[in-house]
């Protein structure tokens, strides 16, 4: 969908500039007047769809608890959800949410529900955010979910913090192996090599294998490096499949230690999710397909 960016005069005479999605430019400039805003100027800056999500900015995951916890306060307090909107797009300061809470805004001052409205914004809003919040406009319980959201969300970060710090001591060692590696093929092999030449003796087969990859190694060290980068482009690609993902997976169970942390890890994020949708008052059937899906 297009993305317009537009400047405009509210109704106390305060300039607003902000970025809107629409189909054209007369649906945004009907959006806008709606909210009694004039507008001074509009543009169409770029479109929202799939082709150009690898260069759309990625929204903090903190941004998003931090939004959900102020709006159940917000909501909490008896501030009209519209008013709560305008505050809490005001004040955010996220580069991927920010555009959506505008777009959001004036969604919901046009008519539109929240769970419709943060629907058309999936880089920001998974589909257990969307039915969570459609699940808590019908029961008349947004504040108590928006603030079961905001927790499940921390809880979530916070074990993504904790996997990437014990995945950094053995990324770094993997990575100074591999330096070291070089290293010894690159610069100490060559000398042990002159010194085995000059002796003038037959050296076993596992050292003249050695010297060998050694030399592979520093004449075709391009190829080695092409090859490599392109494994992982490819394996990459591939685990974007359906296919893909399900060998990959599949392979990851398979392995030592990884495997059964790997296992532990999807069935209690299965289990908290599912226990998360229950209890916001989502059918099982659908909590069953939403945890599926992510």
């Amino acid at each position: 969908m297009p993305v317009f960016t537009y400047t405009a005069i509210d109704a106390s005479g305060k300039a607003v500039r902000s970025t809107v999605e629409a189909d054209n430019e007369q649906i945004v400039l009907a959006k806008l007047r709606d909210q009694a805003l004039h507008v001074t100027d509009i543009r169409r800056t770029s479109s929202s769809g799939r082709v150009r999500s690898f260069g759309r900015k990625r929204m903090k995951a903190k941004s998003l608890v931090v939004f959900s916890r102020q709006f159940a306060t917000m909501i909490d307090a008896g501030i009209p959800i519209m008013r709560c909107l305008d505050i809490l797009a005001g004040q955010t300061r996220d580069p991927a949410l920010k555009p959506a809470l505008d777009n959001v805004t004036i969604d919901v001052k046009g008519g539109m529900s929240l769970a419709d409205s943060v629907a058309k914004h999936p880089h920001c809003f998974s589909k257990l955010y969307v039915n969570m919040i459609r699940a808590a406009e019908v029961g008349g319980i947004l504040d108590l979910i928006l603030d079961r959201l905001a927790g499940f969300l921390e809880y979530e970060a916070e074990v993504r913090g904790k996997i990437k710090s014990a995945m950094m001591y053995p990324t770094l060692v993997f990575f100074f192996s591999i330096v070291m590696l070089f290293a010894l093929f690159s610069f100490v092999l060559p000398k042990f090599k002159e010194i085995f030449t000059g002796m003038d003796v037959e050296m076993p087969p596992v050292t003249a294998a050695l010297f060998a990859m050694g030399d592979f190694m520093n004449s075709y060290w391009f190829v080695i490096l092409f090859f490599v980068f392109g494994t992982f482009l490819g394996i990459k690609l591939w685990g974007r499949t359906t296919n893909g993902r399900y060998q990959i997976d599949h392979l990851k169970l398979r392995l030592p230690i990884v495997g059964e942390l790997s296992l532990k890890m999807s069935v209690a994020r299965f289990t908290r999710t599912f226990g998360v949708l229950i209890n916001s008052g989502v059918p099982i059937l659908r909590s069953l397909e939403i945890v599926g899906e992510t």
